[in-house]
């Protein structure tokens, strides 16, 4: 029987995609686009809309496992779109691994679904989810979870969560690529006093940690099933630092411009007014609230459920990443 990987022909979802192949796994993905590369690797690619019942229920039949990471992200946008593909698109998702018989289900959700703008210092996953939200990203992506927490069946689907935050690494066309640009431009600030630590995760390591995840529902579903986890390198940065030494690595300057974390606050939530009012939606504004606070917060998290629970560890050290990231900017110039 095959492997399902929603958005396996995104980051993330082809690190997976990479590691299940390279244990002998059969790999289907499911993604809105074609995949000729990965076609030429030996996996099936169904093309399709999380929002259309019809074809999640094509790519999810037959197969035993599921890792659900395909999701609309951003920072701006409709909550149509948000929630179209984030929520109905997963309880899809579930409902299709319901009707055919999956026996697991690992969804990558995100910490920013316990994220209210404010620090977070060391939490682990007692916190809860907020009641007031900055974006329908972390909000529609909490809905999900929930979805999928609440389906897990001892008996029938087992379910957990992953929460890996800010993955970084080689063939990102996100994170990098946008700090990269808005450094060129001028456009990079440090927001608030530049001191604020903060975790993320090498690629490979977010990656290991959903196989890692799968395996422990296998082997301890009354310990792991119907639970999320922080995924982190397990040791946080000073957030404002590491952007440099991306920055670096691409031969830029640091940035050294600063605006306080009131001001960008206060400046994101008049551009999102004014966007919103002049109906562009689907363009985004150089700063909102959620970003504001995001750059300028600290949040880095206890990753002890994971290591104990999944048996996570990160293998490839940051620094070891950081070089691995250097060599493939150096291959892209």
């Amino acid at each position: 029987m095959s492997i399902l990987v929603t958005g396996g022909g995104g980051f993330l979802g082809r690190y997976i995609v990479e590691q299940l192949l390279q244990s002998g796994e059969s790999v289907r993905v499911f993604g809105r686009q074609s995949y000729p590369d990965l076609e030429a690797l030996g996996v099936e690619c169904i093309q399709g809309d999380l929002r259309d019942k019809e074809s999640v229920e094509r790519a999810v039949r037959g197969c035993e496992l599921v890792y659900h990471v395909a999701a609309l992200a951003g920072i701006w946008g409709t909550w149509t779109d948000f929630y179209g593909i984030n929520v109905e698109g997963t309880q899809n998702i579930v409902d299709a691994c319901q009707a055919w018989n999956v026996s697991r289900l690992v969804y990558c959700s995100s910490p920013s679904v316990t994220f209210d703008g404010s620090d977070q210092k060391g939490v682990d996953e007692s916190a809860p989810y907020p009641e007031r939200w900055l974006a329908y990203y972390p909000q529609t992506k909490a809905l999900a979870e929930q979805i999928v927490l609440a389906a897990h069946q001892p008996d029938s689907l087992l379910t957990c969560a992953l929460r890996p935050h800010l993955i970084w690494g080689p063939r990102d066309q996100h994170l990098i690529p946008r700090l990269i640009e808005r450094a060129k431009s001028g456009k990079l600030r440090i927001v608030g006093d530049g001191k604020n630590l903060v975790d993320m995760v090498y690629v490979e390591n977010a990656a290991s940690a959903h196989l890692q995840a799968a395996g422990a529902l296998l082997n301890t579903p009354n310990q792991v099933g119907g639970k999320a986890y922080f995924v982190t390198q397990g040791a946080p940065v000073r957030l404002w630092d590491w952007i440099n030494e991306i920055l670096a690595l691409e031969g830029l300057p640091p940035v050294r411009k600063r605006v306080s974390a009131n001001v960008a606050y206060f400046a994101g939530g008049i551009m999102e007014s004014v966007f919103k009012m002049i109906g562009r939606m689907h363009v985004e504004p150089r700063m909102t609230r959620f970003l504001a606070r995001q750059l300028a917060t600290h949040h880095y998290f206890d990753i002890s459920s994971a290591r104990r629970d999944l048996g996570y560890f990160p293998q490839v050290s940051t620094e070891e990443g950081m070089r691995l990231l250097g060599d493939y900017l150096a291959s892209r110039r």
